[in-house]
């Protein structure tokens, strides 16, 4: 039974190795219609860590693909300093940030800065954030979250996290990195395989299932202090984690009674499982919506399609209708679309349902595609995929447009799951 629990529904194995703590390298493969130009003026003050901010904010605007950075090259100005719109805009920049970093007497720095619209020569308000020489990169992506933010009038995912497994020499890692792939720390190694990480709504905890001993087994992982416990260790498969909107509780997929079926248990591993679906069928790959509803992955009709229940697991109805395969379905933050896989002529492509309207867009051309995951802003979708047989990750943004291609050095990444909005 679970040799076919995993063929039917993609819980597909880790692959080949690669080096601990490597870091994800970022190309972008796409971009937004109209791009934003933006310029970022060199930082003031202490010139080392001026670079390393200034740097990363350039950087996350560049690989958001909504925003075509201006040259500012030897501009160097605080954000005190008078601004020349008229100058900026004929560089043809619609957006001048300006900043300065500033070290204090225990050592620590203050990065300040303000963000400027320069075709109507108005601030559109700064900000100040205390770091040290380790958390520069952070300071950055706030600042870029910052802009973005001003700038779209949507939340940026600069600061956000991602979370992957990788193999290594045979380990595997369950990986922690900021959204830029960058900053990687390893959270748990073993030796047998880490499957299905999904974040806390908090973004303190993750969930996973892992095979240390022998089978299944769900944890619950406390990223601050590293200690975990059990949630789920039923007879049988234990798997397909997924947290309510509270974090009080895990969606969860046990075969205790037979068929691979849906239950509800508590994040504390108190108290007994409740079973929220029973069909003749494999009920799978559960992911709760904003509303607190649950999709779900079920071949119930004869093939796996994608299903909506509510919390209790009542008021079943079917979600999609084209073709004779679809799985993983992924809910956004703003509750608008569904993101889920599709296999479409022997290919497994990453699609998005607007669940307006019912419509359905295949966003990749790759064959391999699968695990995708929301960014918490509802613009990014991250999934694993395959690029010249080994596993890397992409990104790719709602509306298709946006790509970009995360890959470790000759090594495979599988098991992408983006976090929450950090608090």
């Amino acid at each position: 039974m679970q040799q076919i629990f995993r063929r039917i529904f993609l819980i597909a194995g880790l692959l080949a190795a690669t080096l601990a703590q490597a870091q994800l390298s970022i190309e972008i493969t796409g971009a937004g219609a109209n791009r934003i130009p933006v310029a970022i003026a060199d930082l003031a003050g202490d010139a080392v860590a001026a670079r390393v901010i200034a740097a990363t904010v350039r950087a996350d605007l560049e690989r958001s693909g909504l925003f075509k950075l201006v040259d500012a090259a030897g501009a160097g100005l605080d954000e005190n300093a008078p601004v020349n719109h008229a100058d900026w805009k004929a560089r043809g920049a619609d957006a001048l940030a300006a900043g300065s970093v500033v070290r204090a007497a225990d050592g620590r720095l203050e990065a300040r800065f303000r963000l400027y619209d320069t075709q109507k020569a108005v601030s559109l308000g700064g900000a100040a954030y205390i770091t040290g020489n380790e958390q520069l990169r952070a300071a950055g992506h706030r600042i870029a979250d910052f802009i973005y933010e001003k700038l779209t009038g949507e939340k940026g995912v600069f600061s956000t996290r991602i979370a992957y497994v990788v193999k290594s020499r045979g380990q595997f890692l369950l990986q922690i990195a900021d959204a830029d792939g960058q900053g990687a720390a390893t959270a748990l190694t073993s030796s047998e395989p880490i499957i299905s990480p999904a974040w806390s709504p908090d973004g303190s905890k993750l969930a996973y299932v892992s095979f240390e001993k022998k089978k299944p087994i769900i944890y619950v992982h406390s990223l601050a202090s590293g200690r975990r416990h059990i949630v789920a260790n039923q007879k049988g498969s234990n798997s397909a984690p997924a947290w309510a909107p509270d974090g009080s509780k895990l969606a969860v997929v046990l075969s205790k009674d037979g068929n691979s079926q849906i239950y509800l248990v508590n994040a504390d591993g108190s108290g007994a499982p409740q079973r929220l679906t029973n069909s003749a069928g494999i009920d799978t790959e559960p992911r709760f919506a904003p509303d607190g509803s649950i999709y779900f992955t079920s071949d119930r009709g004869g093939s796996p399609q994608l299903y909506r229940m509510s919390a209790g697991g009542g008021d079943v109805q079917r979600v999609s209708f084209e073709g004779s395969y679809n799985v993983s379905p992924r809910p956004s933050a703003d509750g608008k679309t569904l993101a889920f896989i599709t296999r479409r002529e022997g290919r497994f492509q990453l699609a998005a349902m607007d669940l307006a309207s019912r419509q359905v867009q295949v966003l990749t051309d790759s064959h391999k595609d699968e695990s995708p995951s929301f960014a918490p802003n509802s613009r990014m979708i991250l999934i694993a995929t395959e690029l010249g047989g080994r596993g890397v990750l992409s990104a790719v943004s709602s509306d298709g447009r946006i790509k970009q291609r995360l890959s470790v050095a000759a090594g495979d990444v599988r098991e992408p799951a983006w976090g929450p909005f950090s608090k």
